[in-house]
């Protein structure tokens, strides 16, 4: 599944689509294209592959009044009930191998790591925390809560965002490497199972897109 696979899809269903639904599908398309046009940049790939999933799901977190990982967490937990295909816990499990067994294993996307090298956490805080944190993603994985597993991993690579969007991370560097190209690895996989899942359900209450398109 990808861009041009989809945006056939879009093109054949749109007029079932609220007009916010619409914007949504349509914004998280072209942010996917860009995505995949950089396949000799991975960082810029990340980006635009997390921009691609802001696209969907952003709501007002203000009015909310709910946390980004929060907002993404009910999200995710919305078009796992609505996956009846099971796109999502077959992704996990064909990632599990790979990219998502070494996100989650990985320090450097945890933030209470570096809320210790932060001075914020002694290292025996961090440490017990992640502990706990593998404990839960196991625990998702073999009840097979789909739900609460991508929203693990996606806490995960979001931290990596706050590291590139925030100026935390050398474009390139070698530091970074291994959680990007697993970060990209997965995103590039949920995000395209996302919009499909969005456009198989015009019937549901997406939300109020984020800076809707002002007509004058």
């Amino acid at each position: 599944m990808d861009f041009k696979s989809l945006k056939s899809k879009q093109r054949e269903i749109r007029n079932e689509f609220s007009d916010n639904l619409g914007l949504r599908v349509h914004r998280a398309l072209s942010w996917l294209e860009k995505s995949e046009q950089c396949n000799d940049d991975q960082d810029s790939q990340f980006i635009f592959l997390w921009i691609a999933f802001n696209a969907a799901y952003a709501q007002d977190t203000e009015v909310l009044r709910h946390t980004e990982s929060e907002a993404f967490s009910l999200f995710i937990a919305k078009l796992v009930e609505l996956d009846e295909s099971n796109k999502l816990y077959n992704l996990i499990w064909a990632e599990f191998s790979s990219s998502v067994r070494v996100l989650l294993d990985n320090q450097y996307v945890y933030q209470p790591f570096w809320d210790y090298q932060n001075g914020k956490l002694t290292e025996q805080e961090w440490k017990e925390r992640f502990a706990k944190a593998k404990v839960a993603a196991n625990n998702a994985l073999s009840s097979k809560r789909t739900d609460l597993l991508v929203a693990i991993i996606l806490q995960r690579l979001y931290t990596l965002r706050n590291q590139l969007i925030h100026g935390g991370a050398t474009w390139q560097s070698s530091a970074n490497r291994s959680q990007i190209r697993d970060g990209v690895a997965f995103l590039s996989k949920l995000v395209p199972i996302i919009v499909d899942i969005m456009m198989d359900n015009p019937q549901v209450l997406w939300g109020s897109a984020n800076y809707p398109v002002v007509k004058e």
